[in-house]
């Protein structure tokens, strides 16, 4: 009845089907999976330099608010020497600093150094009324990548933060 069975020639089913992978879907999924690890490292030191830059200027904002408020502490005066008034907390010294604003009165320019990385600090000081209002600045300066260069110029990133004290015996 079937030709092929009628001249002896035995057929074989060759339905059964083999489940694997070709080597061009092996290599797209290494690519895939390449891409997303890639991706994925990219993410972690994005996130990782932004946090070490959140760092470094939370610092500077804070070395300006202890300069500030160490400042303030001593009612604004022109003869505040913060190298003496600090120097137990923090490491500072006498350096170069940030320009000082205009019209504002330089008091003095200072190095600290916190964990391996410089800010420079610069004081300065505005009369604002007859009524011995005065404006304080305190202005910091430090390097964007925390490497510490020993030089102001390698300074790119500023901080600057204006406080007011009053007093009417203030003495200029």
């Amino acid at each position: 009845m079937d030709f092929y069975a009628d001249i002896g020639v035995i057929m074989v089913n060759k339905t059964t089907s083999q489940k694997a992978f070709s080597i061009i879907e092996i290599m797209i999924a290494i690519a895939i999976f390449l891409i997303a690890f890639l991706g994925t490292s990219a993410y972690r030191y994005g996130a990782a330099m932004d946090a070490h830059r959140a760092d470094l200027q939370t610092k500077a904002t804070r070395t300006a608010l202890l300069f500030s408020e160490a400042w303030n502490g001593k009612d604004g005066a022109v003869s505040f020497k913060p190298v003496l008034a600090l120097s137990s907390d923090i490491d500072i010294e006498v350096s170069v600093g940030p320009d000082t604003p205009v019209d504002f009165t330089w008091l003095g320019s200072y190095k600290v150094n916190f964990e391996r990385t410089d800010y420079y600090v610069t004081l300065s000081w505005k009369k604002v009324g007859a009524d011995g209002l005065r404006a304080l600045s305190v202005i910091v300066n430090w390097n964007a990548s925390g490497q510490n260069t020993g030089s102001l110029a390698d300074a790119q990133k500023s901080y600057r933060m204006t406080t007011y004290v009053e007093n009417p015996n203030l003495s200029l």
